[in-house]
């Protein structure tokens, strides 16, 4: 971790989950390079993040930029044997708590992938969010 990093980053690259949820507002929007609608509410988005762990290899962020309310962190990994490179969008609300957060990746082939990948994901993500 460099100094300056946004606390999301920290907490991803410890692997901790439960600090990644505590950095997640109530309200939080969370757009996916590979879904039309946005998803909201901190337990959903926080599932889908549960299950992005367990489709990516490799995961590292490689760059960050901030200001203020806003950060980009720049990330690669592996979805499927595809090597992809992604960006996570955050925006953060006056209690410093993610309230928008955005992924776009690339290329095309590994965003397929993902796409593949999260939607056999997407059963255990409605049972964690249902608490089943």
């Amino acid at each position: 971790m460099t100094n300056g990093s946004h606390p999301f980053r920290a907490a991803v690259e410890a692997g901790d989950h439960e600090a990644i949820a505590a950095l997640l507002a109530e309200n939080v929007v969370f757009t996916s390079p590979v879904a039309f609608k946005p998803y909201e509410g901190k337990p959903l988005t926080a599932a889908i993040l549960r299950a992005v762990f367990r489709v990516f290899e490799d995961f590292r962020y490689v760059r960050e930029f901030g200001d203020g309310a806003d950060h980009a962190l720049v990330f690669r990994a592996t979805v499927a044997g595809k090597e992809i490179t992604g960006c996570d969008f955050l925006h953060t609300d006056a209690d410093g708590l993610i309230d928008d957060f955005m992924v776009m990746v690339r290329p095309l082939s590994a965003a397929k992938a993902l796409s593949e990948a999260m939607a056999a994901e997407f059963d255990q993500v409605r049972r964690e969010v249902a608490g089943v």
